[in-house]
């Protein structure tokens, strides 16, 4: 089952009340933060506080995800063996430059989930690229390990890197977003957007969600609660777009059935290519391919 990630919403993870308050919000994950919202003096005591909240957390339906430090750093390893029992959904992966470091972080999986007596490979990792070098990998990246489950860009420290200026328009981020979304897409993985860090700009928070779901993004990351419903909001088809999908799936499965390989709706033809993104509207919609797929046999 594919999940769902609209919204992914970070908190810090020695916060114990900013955990327990962001699993009672509509976000589809949230990310207990152990690299930057933690400093490096404090990272033990991080992992502690994390996983008392994860395990004092009641059931949701939010995702529960970590973000441990950079494969390059000292401290990632211990971010796994501690904090692995709790257990998280997916780890976060931060800087990911290679597929080397995807690698290095799914064997030590297997070897807690051996250890542990868990299915191997039911946890589940998300890799952020943060730098040129990973946006010139991102090929290697996306075939990395089965355990990928999604891409998401780190544009501030992308901007940084390339020493572009971040700007509302983003062009300095635009090639870096159209090579992570194909691919994401090249292997069957979700796109992720960079955080917006205008916490005071709504209109322009659902602006630019509008504008990156239509270069085939399928979530965002969040900073603040107050974000997440503008998130899902973006990312979620609306009735009428969903209603649209269902008329072009049946008209297009009529003509299919009928012979014909291309058909006009609405003065518009319709062909394979549009009937697979009709598919796609319910899936993101929370319907199942095969729902709709048996309209052509």
């Amino acid at each position: 089952m594919t999940l769902r990630l609209r919204s992914l919403l970070f908190m810090p993870a020695d916060a114990p009340r900013k955990i327990a308050k962001g699993s009672t919000l509509p976000a589809d994950a949230i990310i207990a933060d152990l690299e930057d919202a933690v400093a490096p003096s404090r990272k033990q005591e991080a992992r502690s506080l994390l996983v008392e909240s994860f395990q004092t957390l009641p059931e949701g339906e939010a995702i529960r995800c970590i973000r441990i430090n950079p494969v390059n750093s000292l401290f990632w390893l211990e971010d796994l063996i501690e904090t692995f029992l709790t257990p998280p959904r997916i780890y976060v992966i931060p800087k990911v430059e290679s597929a080397a470091a995807v690698h290095v972080v799914s064997r030590r999986l297997t070897l807690l989930e051996g250890a542990a007596d868990l299915p191997i490979g039911s946890v589940r990792l998300l890799a952020i690229v943060e730098t040129a070098l990973g946006v010139m990998n991102l090929r290697e990246i996306a075939g990395a390990d089965r355990r990928l489950v999604a891409l998401a860009l780190g544009a501030e420290d992308f901007a940084g890197d390339v020493g572009a200026q971040r700007t509302q328009e983003g062009w300095e981020i635009f090639y870096a977003r159209g090579a992570l979304v194909t691919a994401a897409a090249a292997f069957g993985l979700q796109a992720i957007d960079t955080v917006y860090t205008d916490l005071t700009d709504e209109t322009g928070l659902a602006a630019e969600c509008d504008a990156v779901r239509t270069m085939g993004f399928r979530g965002k990351l969040a900073i603040h609660p107050r974000q997440v419903e503008i998130i899902n909001q973006a990312f979620t088809p609306s009735r009428s777009e969903v209603e649209a999908a269902r008329r072009l799936i049946a008209v297009f499965a009529t003509h299919q059935r009928a012979g014909r390989g291309v058909c006009v709706l609405d003065g518009k033809m319709v062909d394979m290519p549009m009937f697979r993104a009709a598919q796609e509207v319910l899936a993101r919609a929370g319907h199942r391919q095969e729902e709709t797929d048996h309209l052509l046999s």
